[in-house]
């Protein structure tokens, strides 16, 4: 079962029933993941920025079918996250690249200090995600990274699927917290 704190509580319900002034929200509270997760699956930073803005409309053209009891908040985005990237890499695989190197250049002057605020979640969530126990490490490694279904995870872990929901719920919430830098779930976050 998801907990939602008052502090923290799920915006996707509130972006389906049309509440002003809360896709900030979700910006500001996800766009870390999304931007690292994108980083991590793109090559150039036209394409991150690109696929970031697809994945902020589709999640809120998808917010609807946001369901607590089934996943958290954050699990919902990175698996939204995860399926766009998806997406995104088997489109350009079929077409013919071509390479601009002054639209690279500009876009690297351009995006430069966003580059490095990029990093420092990237680094923030690496080391959460370094602090977790070594099962909620693997669990979400294989989740975020290789894009691996709750089901499958148990079965290559030799785990409950009830376990593995909880390392990978425990987990986010970990990596959430140290991207938003709060750090008072972290000891709840590593058991």
């Amino acid at each position: 079962m998801t907990r939602t704190t008052v502090d923290h509580p799920d915006l996707l319900p509130r972006i389906a029933a049309g509440e002003q002034g809360v896709a900030d929200e979700l910006l500001e509270r996800y766009g870390g993941l999304v931007w690292a997760l994108a980083r991590r699956a793109l090559l150039s930073s036209a394409d991150v920025e690109d696929a970031v803005q697809d994945i902020f409309v589709e999640l809120w053209r998808v917010a609807d079918r946001f369901d607590p009891s089934v996943a958290s908040e954050a699990t919902f985005v990175a698996m939204i996250t995860r399926r766009r990237l998806i997406d995104r890499q088997r489109k350009s695989a079929r077409r013919p690249r071509f390479v601009d190197h002054e639209a690279i250049e500009r876009s690297s002057r351009f995006s430069m200090q966003r580059e490095r605020a990029t990093e420092d979640d990237v680094q923030t969530a690496l080391n959460a995600l370094e602090a977790c126990s070594q099962p909620q490490q693997d669990v979400l490694r294989l989740s975020l990274l290789e894009g691996m279904p709750q089901e499958k995870i148990a079965r290559v872990l030799d785990m409950p699927l009830g376990t593995v929901k909880t390392h990978s719920r425990r987990g986010l919430m970990r990596l959430r917290d140290a991207l938003m830098g709060d750090t008072s779930t972290e000891s709840e976050a590593a058991s």
